[in-house]
C-alpha cells in the first residue's frame, strides 16, 4: 500500500506517525465476522468518514465524522453560521481527482480545506482514516490525530447510527408518524391520522382489484373488466406484456391476451394494483444524487424478486403475486414522504447525499423522526392491503424480524442487496448479506446471483418498461 502524495505531504508537515491498515472492501463469504470487526476497530478504535460540503458562496468545507454515524447538516450550519450542502456526483469526483484521490479522504485540512471534526472522534485511543484510495486506511493514535486537527473546528456534528437503526415495533408507528407530522409540517393534526395526512383515498379501481384478490371464484374475465375501466392502466398492462422482455409470439391486442398468453392472472392482478397505487401520489421533482427514478427502481426490484423466487425449492417459495406486488411497492413510502413532508424533502435529500454510507430510512428517522417504511406500511394497513405486502414494506430493512410473513420482507431485502452488489443503487448498505437469508429460502447464493445477472442483461428493456409506467 502506498499513501497518496497529497496525504503523505500533509502527514510529514505535521510530523505525524502512522501505520497502514488495508481494509477489505467487502466481507468475504465465510469470513469470520468477529475478526473483521477487530480489523475495523469497533472495540477500541474508530473509523472516520469524509464529507465534502459547499456553502451558497461556493466555499468548500471538509467534515469528518465517525463512520457509524450520520452527518447532521443543521449542526454544521449552527456551528458555522451558514448552510452547507453536500458536493456530489462529478463535482465530488473531480475535486478528489485534483488531489490524486479516488474519493475524499478523512484527512483534516486536506488540500488546505477548512475542516470541522466531530467531537466523538477524540474519544478513542486510535483512529482509522480513509486515505481516498482503494479503501486504504492509516492508523493513528489520539495524540497524532490531535496534531492534525490543530486550528480546525471541533463540534458535535454527527448522530450515532445505532440510535437510528434500532428496530421499532410497529405499535409505535401511529404515535411516531403523528409526532413527526405535528413537528415538521404545517398540517393541522386531527383526531384521526388518516385525516391528518391528507392523502388520497384508495383508488376505486384498486379497491375492486383487492376484492378480486380474495374472491376464490374470480376469473380472467373479471380481471379484464376491472382493468378496462381505466384506459391508461389497460394500455400500461398491454405495453408490459408486449415488451421484448417477455418475447411473446404475435401481437398482444388486449388485456385478455396479456393475461392468458403472457403474464398470467396473478402477475396482471399484482401489476395493475401496484400501478394503480403508485400513481395515486405525484413523483417528486427532486431526488438524492444516486437514487434511481421511482418506477425504475420499482421495476428492477419487482422483476428481480420474481427471478430469485424461481431459484428456490418450491416448498420455500413465497407467493409470486404478493412478492411481485411488494417489490413493486417497496419504495412507496418515498412518495409519501415527498407528499406529506414536502417542506423537509430537500433537507432529507441533502442528508441522504451527505451520508451515502447510511440507509435512507436512518436518515429520514434522523431528520423527521419517522421513515418511509413506517409511512408506507401504515397506509397499506389503512387501505386494507394484504398483510404480506404490509409486512414486506414495513420490515424490509430488519433482517432480525421473524414474525408472520417475514419471508416477504427478507425477499425484498435480499433483492435490493443483490442489485446493490451489481452497481444498481437501491438504498442499502454495502455490508454482506447474512447467510441466514439464503438458508431461510434454501437458496444457493450463486444461483441467486446468476438470476440477477440474467435479469440485468435486459436492463435497457426494463428501463423502457419503467418509462411506460411513469404518469
Amino acid at each position: 500500500m502506498t499513501v497518496p502524495a497529497s496525504i503523505e505531504k500533509l502527514l510529514k508537515k505535521h510530523n505525524v506517525s502512522y501505520s497502514l491498515a488495508d481494509l477489505p472492501t467487502s466481507t468475504p463469504i465465510g469470513a469470520n465476522i468477529n475478526k473483521i470487526a477487530d480489523i475495523i476497530g469497533q472495540n477500541n478504535q474508530q473509523t472516520a468518514n469524509a464529507h465534502l460540503l459547499q456553502s451558497p458562496t461556493q466555499q468548500k468545507l471538509l467534515a469528518i465524522t465517525p463512520k457509524q454515524s450520520i452527518l447532521d447538516l443543521q449542526s454544521i450550519a449552527d456551528a458555522l453560521g451558514e448552510p452547507y450542502a453536500p458536493v456530489v456526483g462529478d463535482s465530488l469526483r473531480k475535486f478528489a481527482q485534483s488531489l490524486g484521490l479516488e474519493e475524499m479522504a478523512a484527512m483534516p485540512k486536506l488540500g488546505n480545506l477548512p475542516t470541522i471534526v466531530d467531537r466523538t472522534l477524540l474519544e478513542k485511543p486510535t483512529l482509522l482514516l480513509n486515505v481516498g484510495l482503494d479503501n486504504q486506511h492509516i492508523q493513528l493514535d489520539s495524540q497524532s490525530f490531535q496534531k492534525l486537527i490543530e486550528s480546525t473546528i471541533v463540534n458535535d456534528i454527527a448522530t450515532p447510527l445505532t440510535e437510528l437503526n434500532s428496530a421499532i415495533p410497529d405499535t409505535l408507528d401511529n404515535t411516531q408518524i403523528s409526532e413527526s407530522v405535528a413537528q415538521f409540517t404545517q398540517l393541522r393534526v386531527k383526531e384521526r391520522l388518516e385525516e391528518t395526512l391528507e392523502l388520497p383515498a384508495l383508488p376505486a379501481i384498486a379497491q375492486k382489484i383487492i376484492k378480486l384478490r380474495v374472491d376464490p371464484n374470480a376469473d380472467v374475465s373479471d380481471l379484464c373488466a376491472i382493468i378496462e375501466l381505466d384506459p391508461s392502466l389497460a394500455a400500461q398492462v398491454v405495453s408490459w406484456a408486449s415488451s421484448p422482455y417477455y418475447s411473446a409470439p404475435g401481437t398482444i391486442k388486449s388485456i385478455h391476451d396479456a393475461i392468458v398468453r403472457v403474464l398470467g392472472f396473478d402477475m396482471v392482478l399484482s401489476l395493475s394494483l401496484g400501478l394503480a397505487l403508485g400513481n395515486t401520489l405525484k413523483l417528486p421533482e427532486q431526488r438524492p444524487n444516486d437514487c434511481l427514478p421511482y418506477w425504475q427502481q420499482a421495476v428492477y426490484v419487482a422483476t428481480c424478486t420474481e427471478a430469485i423466487i424461481s431459484c428456490m425449492p418450491r416448498e420455500c417459495r413465497p407467493s409470486y403475486g404478493s412478492s411481485y406486488l411488494s417489490g413493486l411497492l417497496h419504495n412507496f413510502g418515498y412518495l409519501i414522504i415527498s407528499e406529506v413532508f414536502n417542506n423537509k424533502f430537500k433537507t432529507i435529500c441533502q442528508h441522504i447525499d451527505a451520508n451515502p454510507h447510511a440507509s435512507p430510512q436512518a436518515v429520514e428517522k434522523h431528520v423527521i423522526g419517522v421513515n418511509r417504511d413506517q409511512l408506507a406500511a401504515w397506509l397499506m394497513k389503512f387501505w386494507n392491503m394484504p398483510e404480506e405486502v404490509y409486512t414486506g414494506l414495513r420490515y424490509q430493512t430488519d433482517t432480525s424480524f421473524d414474525g408472520e410473513h417475514c419471508e416477504y420482507s427478507q425477499l425484498i431485502f435480499l433483492t435490493k442487496k443483490l442489485l446493490n452488489e451489481k452497481g444498481i443503487p437501491t438504498g442499502v448498505s454495502d455490508d454482506p448479506i447474512p447467510e441466514s437469508v439464503f438458508k431461510r429460502f434454501k437458496l444457493d447464493r450463486e444461483d441467486a446471483i446468476e438470476a440477477i445477472d440474467i435479469m440485468l442483461e435486459s436492463n435497457e428493456i426494463l428501463e423502457a418498461m419503467a418509462q411506460q409506467m411513469s404518469p
